[in-house]
């Protein structure tokens, strides 16, 4: 057999050359085009989102420890501070009302920056309450992302336009506007009202966020209210992106109020920024200072887990510490390619004794990660690469047990709504989707 292999080898490789203009010839170029230019998009798409971080963190204290915290602050360029209100808010039946409540009455500024936002009945009540508060004076200020804001109709942006709002697509306003690096795109989700109320998550303004998931066609999401001192830092996320896509910098008390610094509750917390244009890997090296300081309980539910071997090495060395890993996936996903990929990197993770559960009641769409019972953090992050590496983020840090017992108590629940995934059973599967995860896996530096 080996004998008849090589001898066709052979032949193939003293195979007389095709005429040239010949159908064969053009067919041969055609196929070393394609070849040439797929090798070429890899070869972009890599470097592009080549990492920084590169060996796993090591601390030394426990995350309860007040030194975590005055040391990731400083790091994150972002200091935690103290007396913040902090909220969290379950699916949008809780989290819209909030977020047009606090639009409607704004009464100096309102800045608001999303990835997707789609035409529907969500974005009407959004484009209505927007358009109010800019046809009575107020500042508003809105940021989409070029590919995200695509289901919104034209005339829905003109209505706010004409109302006086500012809109501006960041990245690529216009078909023939093409970045150099179109593979950045900002995911930040903010919401801010007179520099005083913030909110972050991974909501987007989307139908399919609207209800309480309850069917597989509405999204499980949970997103965070914040009033204090944080908010400040919220803000001026937002202007980073706004001085990159505009000429104008967002600058005075109506944005960045004196009484916006006023504690009003007793969470210690930070909210930072993660994109290669200023804070590169700020959302990897803030997972994993949480993940190198956890000593009991590592809880992650996110909607895209496809961590790198990064961060596979840092929660299997957890684990190996005695740290208990938890952590939720989606049973409905809205990318078959990406569940896939995240499948390819389960595998050490259960064999180091990871617990895996798969949400099946509504698409799983939260991003959130809590440790030993006092550490949250929430916003735009997803476990991915294309979010530590290659997007424009925002995370929201708190170190408060009372709101991590609230995260928990969300937590618990997602889990009496999930299925648990065996070791025995992800082993078992058949071949071909072995081999179908193995080949996304393969892509996960873009996912």
């Amino acid at each position: 057999m080996s004998s008849s292999l090589l001898q066709r080898y052979r032949a193939w490789r003293h195979r007389p050359s095709p005429e040239p203009g010949s159908k064969e010839s053009r067919r041969r170029i055609w196929i070393w085009s394609v070849l040439g230019i797929v090798g070429l998009l890899a070869f972009f798409f890599w470097y592009t989102s080549a990492r920084m971080l590169k060996e796993p963190l090591v601390v030394d204290i426990a995350i309860d420890d007040p030194h975590f915290g005055e040391s990731l602050g400083p790091l994150l360029g972002a200091e935690f501070s103290k007396g913040n209100k902090v909220e969290l808010l379950v699916n949008g039946e809780e989290f819209f009302p909030s977020m047009l409540k606090a639009i409607r009455e704004a009464e100096k500024t309102i800045t608001l920056e999303t990835y997707i936002w789609s035409s529907g009945k969500i974005s009407d009540e959004f484009i209505e309450a927007l358009s109010e508060r800019a046809r009575a004076g107020v500042k508003v200020h809105v940021i989409g992302d070029g590919m995200g804001t695509r289901p919104l109709k034209r005339a829905d942006r003109q209505r706010m336009i004409d109302a006086g709002v500012e809109y501006h697509v960041y990245g690529r306003e216009h078909w023939y506007e093409i970045k150099p690096d179109i593979n950045h795109r900002t995911h930040r989700k903010l919401l801010v009202i007179d520099g005083r109320i913030g909110f972050t998550g991974g909501m987007c303004i989307d139908d399919r966020w609207l209800g309480d998931a309850e069917t597989t066609d509405v999204w499980r999401e949970t997103q965070v209210r914040v009033e204090g001192p944080v908010v400040r830092q919220m803000q001026s996320v937002f202007v980073t992106n706004w001085v990159q896509t505009t000429p104008r910098v967002l600058f005075g008390p109506e944005y960045f109020p004196v009484g916006g610094a006023l504690p009003l509750g007793g969470a210690y917390a930070q909210c930072f920024e993660s994109g290669p244009n200023e804070s590169p890997e700020y959302a990897r090296l803030s997972y994993m200072a949480a993940i190198a300081a956890a000593r009991e309980v590592i809880q992650i539910a996110n909607a895209y887990f496809i961590p790198d071997d990064l961060m596979l090495d840092m929660l299997v060395a957890a684990l190996e510490r005695g740290v208990q890993v938890q952590i939720i996936v989606p049973g409905v996903n809205d990318s078959a390619f990406g569940r896939a990929a995240s499948r390819s990197r389960w595998g050490r993770l259960l064999a180091a004794g990871a617990e895996f559960y798969s949400y099946e009641r509504a698409m799983y769409h939260a991003k959130v990660m809590m440790v030993d019972d006092v550490f949250l953090t929430i916003g735009s992050v997803n476990f991915d690469n294309r979010s530590l590496s290659i997007n424009d983020e925002v995370n929201l840090n708190v170190l408060d047990r009372k709101l991590a017992a609230r995260g928990r108590e969300i937590f618990e629940k997602d889990l009496a709504d999930s299925r648990p995934i065996t070791r025995e059973e992800f082993e078992g599967r058949p071949a071909y989707i072995k081999a179908i995860d193995w080949f996304c896996g393969l892509f996960r530096s873009q996912l």
